[in-house]
């Protein structure tokens, strides 16, 4: 096992395993009274009341504990209506990207068995057509390789080796390197090489390798037709309501395991990965990877057209491996929270913003597409991730006082 006792001494004793309990308020030595629970509680409950959607659950951890955790409205409206619960589980949708592929992706990388500037074909050799030679796994997690954002559904409609074979056949839109064009085709494609260079399917090795050791039990892929009522219930898919099956069609598609969305997890796990996160990937005996990995993982890239002639007047498009940082997906990102913030949304209403700098979390989930798809919610993650990075950024300075 990896040692790394010297290591980022500021974060190592976090006390990863004392939040998750069901207390609400875990203070840190700072005055709780400062904390805005108010203002978080108000803003989430006058989004219930317009509708935006029917539930959440928000936790904010500040160096290692928990100072808000709590649940709002419901996790089900129809057929009938059920209370959200701080242990309500959720589709994670897009956060699957960082958590478990880009994750996977960089575990393979700081063994040594994938190399972020070969190309994709060196892993995955059915994927060189096309023009596709020069696309490098780091393309595909910046979502610089040129792919398509969603190829069609009639792609799926075959069997699982065939939709497969058609992902590793798409066309590139522009040259690899040039333009940012979030794609989900970039982690399918990122999905499958885990697969091929690991011999796990990416659910397995996700589940073997970072969620287990962690001790996230109650994170993975689902299957289809699974109905689970710790659930919280998306739309209906055949007449029945998804609750515990991923709402994604291309995930579904598949089998329910694919490397863009599938993933299912609640508000106290990804807590334990957020807190792994602050540690430079480490908690207690587990090492997902090495500090140069990590600090790899989340640097800064600048992903605006690059070889555009008006590139230098373009705004800044700031994403990391798997991450973004602050580009035009970053509605859910609070506004005050530092240059080494890093996070990611999810399609169903998910949200999660790590600040090593503030030791900040913010994770907000909710069903924001239950019942009809018509909710919003990235504004107000991003409200309350502005207040809590306001929060943090008082503390630390009364502690350095």
């Amino acid at each position: 096992m990896k040692n790394r006792h010297g290591a980022n001494v500021r974060l190592q004793m976090l006390g990863f395993l004392t939040f998750a309990a069901a207390t609400t308020l875990l203070p840190t030595p700072a005055s709780a009274e400062d904390f805005p629970a108010s203002q978080i509680s108000g803003a989430v409950q006058r989004a219930i009341n317009d509708q935006k959607c029917p539930g959440a659950v928000v936790h904010v951890g500040f160096d290692g504990q928990t100072v808000f955790h709590e649940a709002f409205g419901y996790q089900q409206l129809r057929p009938s209506k059920i209370a959200m619960s701080r242990e309500t589980i959720f589709d994670l949708a897009s956060l699957t990207k960082p958590i478990a592929t880009a994750t996977s992706v960089m575990i393979l990388v700081d063994e040594g068995k994938v190399d972020l500037d070969e190309p994709v074909a060196t892993y995955l050799p059915e994927f060189d057509n096309h023009d596709k030679h020069s696309v490098t796994v780091q393309h595909l997690l910046l979502h610089t390789s040129g792919l398509i954002p969603d190829n069609s559904m009639s792609d799926y409609q075959g069997s699982h080796e065939t939709s497969i074979s058609n992902l590793m056949n798409q066309r590139l839109r522009s040259p690899p390197g040039t333009k940012f064009r979030y794609s989900d085709v970039g982690f399918l494609i990122l999905g499958e090489l885990v697969h091929r260079v690991s011999g796990q399917p990416l659910d397995e090795f996700s589940q073997q390798r970072i969620f287990t050791p962690l001790g996230m039990h109650q994170t993975g892929y689902r299957g289809i037709g699974d109905d689970d009522p710790d659930c919280a219930t998306t739309q209906q898919r055949d007449g029945h309501w998804m609750r515990g099956e991923v709402h994604d069609p291309r995930a579904f598609a598949l089998g329910g395991v694919a490397g863009h969305a599938g993933l299912f997890s609640t508000s106290s796990d990804l807590q334990l990965f957020a807190n792994t996160m602050l540690n430079v990937g480490e908690q207690d005996c587990t090492i997902l990877f090495s500090d140069q990995t990590f600090e790899k993982m989340i640097a800064a890239t600048n992903v605006a057209e690059a070889n555009a002639a008006s590139a230098s007047k373009a705004k800044p498009q700031l994403r990391s491996l798997g991450w973004d940082k602050q580009s035009g997906y970053s509605s859910n990102r609070g506004r005050s929270m530092s240059p080494s913030a890093f996070g990611h949304g999810g399609f169903t209403g998910t949200a999660m913003w790590i600040d090593p700098e503030l030791k900040l979390s913010v994770i907000f989930l909710s069903n924001r597409v239950h019942p009809d798809g018509k909710g919003s919610v990235n504004s107000l993650a991003g409200q309350i991730g502005t207040l809590a990075a306001d929060w943090a950024r008082e503390e630390l300075k009364q502690q350095t006082r």
